[in-house]
């Protein structure tokens, strides 16, 4: 497998017991995942897509890290992925959203 260009974390509230709870959770980021993953596909981005356990930005949730860049985006939905992505395509960072 080559290594991707980018990777998206998005913050699925995994506890240390596995279960899933918590803000990023309950906003629906498992959804978003999916989302996520069917936009970078069919836009054809080189990037791979994870969850993760709490990302400790819960009053900014569903979190979505972008690396190598090391972008925070907060608040996420899907017309956000879709403002972040277009960013991305065009070399732009989607400041709007970025935590800061």
């Amino acid at each position: 497998m080559n290594k991707p260009k980018y990777h998206f974390f998005v913050c699925n509230s995994f506890r240390l017991t596995g279960e899933p709870q918590g803000i990023c959770n309950k906003k629906g980021a498992p959804g978003l995942l999916q989302y996520l993953e069917e936009e970078i596909i069919d836009r054809g981005i080189d990037a791979m897509v994870s969850s993760t356990g709490c990302l400790k930005q819960c009053e900014k949730g569903p979190v979505m890290i972008i690396y190598p860049d090391n972008y925070w985006y907060g608040e996420v939905t899907e017309e956000i992925i879709d403002e972040i992505l277009d960013a991305l395509e065009e070399g732009r960072i989607a400041e709007n959203h970025l935590i800061t």
